[in-house]
């Protein structure tokens, strides 16, 4: 079997450095890569079943600089050309010098170059040094693949004969290169498509170009804002992916998994850029971040922090991304039904991304509203091209099949119904004014209801989640008055035809709590 995903890998990885050493040679970008997209696709159809060469590097320079000849001599000026490639042509392209380090650097910021427009210089540089595809670029930019065919062709041209070579003004192109990065990074933390969740070699470029830009710019905020957000984001890789590769969202994480040195990294490179000027972007992103990724927990998660800091975003980036994840934020701190209305406000804005349906299928699970709920996963899964996205949204709408309003026939509505627990968790309960606790370990936000019994059911439930308990504390079994109640209250079964059992979606008022006697089993 073709061993097709580690060559995409190292194709990926040398790509900008082979067309950077091939412009700094020759000269004549838009032939140039041209000449290295040949290479590529070669070498894609030759290495799986060959075996990659001694010197890949050396392998991919040596057939692109064949192409290139090949079209330099096919212009006008035939002669001229071919002898000034014979005279700069390696005599052993295997054993070629390599690219110095900072060629990757030079061709990043040729591909900003400001005679291009902010968007073509993006493409352009996603394209040249990213190695994305013009569909996935299409996909980032919510535009058409043609279109972006076009725009990328139109770039090539504009740069033709552009001096290569970093240079002097740095700060005319940095802000479209950092955005540039920023789009990169993304890419490869959350493919747009393919079978996997991350690329993450094309994520390892994007932060290996932005220690590159931070070494030779440290004093500049926003970049080392941009080297922060990715440390910060980057840290979580390994506890977004389950055993077979499935997505685990944030609140689900094993945040023991996440890489602790990165996020110290991170949030010493934002503590200083935000202690030396007014925050940009970049470092905004960054501490909102680094409020994920210093909280012990999701539910010790400081909500209302990260909104404020949404707030201060938004104002100085009043974009739609921007406007949706604050959204999420307002949802946190002010309810879920308040998240729907600031979603409605932009969702039109936002294209045809599954993002909005997604944020709008958890918004509405939170609310109690299961059926609209799941109409927005099933849209959302349909819209993406991500594998693994695809299957978590529709394994979120499939736990939200259709509930039986009414209680069962043998319950009236207004009986209670019970909740077994620690004492020490609903002692803590009755200081806080609520309790936020489903089954034995999980909380209300990480299983996403508070799981409930009728009477006859008590024993069976206590007997499965606390047969073998031995803590310190006593049990107790909470009598809730349905009546009391803020939050949605649905019966459920673990699989189709099976018996149900009272769950409750959201957080329960004590004073919901009419009775409290000690579990003695």
């Amino acid at each position: 079997m073709r061993d097709t995903t580690g060559t995409e890998d190292l194709l990926r990885r040398h790509a900008p450095q082979v067309l950077g050493a091939l412009v700094r040679r020759y000269g004549h970008f838009d032939t140039a890569e041209d000449a290295v997209q040949e290479a590529l696709l070669a070498a894609a159809r030759q290495w799986p079943e060959h075996g990659v060469p001694e010197n890949p590097r050396g392998w991919l320079i040596r057939v692109a600089s064949r192409r290139l000849t090949d079209a330099l001599r096919s212009e006008e000026a035939r002669r001229v050309r071919e002898e000034k490639a014979a005279a700069l042509a390696p005599r052993d392209p295997y054993t070629a010098e390599p690219p110095r380090e900072d060629d990757t650097l030079s061709l990043l910021f040729l591909c900003c170059h400001p005679e291009l427009t902010p968007p073509a210089q993006i493409a352009l540089t996603l394209r040249a040094v990213g190695g994305l595809t013009t569909a996935e670029i299409a996909r980032a930019y919510l535009v058409p693949e043609a279109t972006m065919a076009q725009r990328i062709s139109r770039a090539k041209a504009k740069v033709r004969g552009v001096r290569f070579g970093r240079p002097d003004n740095w700060a005319e192109r940095l802000p479209a290169v950092l955005h540039t990065l920023y789009l990169i990074f993304n890419e490869g933390y959350t493919a747009t498509s393919g079978p996997s969740l991350t690329r993450r070699e094309l994520a390892g470029e994007a932060v290996r170009l932005t220690r590159a830009v931070h070494r030779l710019l440290p004093e500049v905020g926003e970049v080392a804002g941009l080297l922060a957000l990715m440390l910060l984001t980057d840290a979580r890789r390994a506890a977004r992916t389950g055993p077979h590769g499935e997505l685990v969202p944030l609140d689900e994480q094993d945040r023991e998994r996440w890489d602790k040195a990165a996020i110290e990294e991170g949030v010493a490179l934002v503590t200083r850029a935000l202690s030396q000027g007014p925050a940009g972007p970049y470092q905004l992103r960054a501490a909102i971040a680094a409020v994920h990724d210093e909280a012990p927990s999701a539910r010790a998660t400081d909500w209302h922090e990260i909104l404020g800091l949404y707030e201060v975003l938004v104002r100085l980036v009043p974009g739609p991304v921007e406007r949706l994840n604050r959204a999420v934020a307002v949802a946190m701190v002010d309810g879920p039904r308040a998240g729907l209305a600031e979603l409605d406000l932009v969702a039109d804005e936002l294209g045809e991304g599954h993002r909005p349906d997604a944020v709008r299928g958890h918004l509405l699970e939170r609310a109690g509203e299961f059926t609209a709920a799941r109409a927005a996963y099933e849209s959302a899964a349909a819209r993406t091209l991500s594998l693994p996205e695809q299957r978590y949204l529709r394994a979120r709408a499939a736990r939200l099949r259709p509930y039986r309003a009414p209680m069962p026939e043998d319950e009236p509505t207004t009986a209670p119904i019970l909740h077994i627990t620690e004492r020490a968790l609903w002692d803590a309960a009755r200081e806080r004014g609520v309790y936020e606790w489903s089954t034995r370990g999980r909380t209300l936000q990480e299983e996403g209801f508070i799981h409930c019994s009728t009477r006859a059911q008590l024993p069976r439930v206590a007997a499965f989640l606390y047969g073998s308990y031995d803590g310190p504390d006593d049990l107790v079994v909470l009598e809730v008055d349905p009546g009391r109640l803020g939050a949605p209250l649905k019966y459920e079964a673990p699989e189709p035809g099976g018996e149900e059992f009272p769950h409750i979606y959201g957080p329960i008022p004590v004073d919901a709590v009419v009775g409290v006697e000690t579990w003695a089993g």
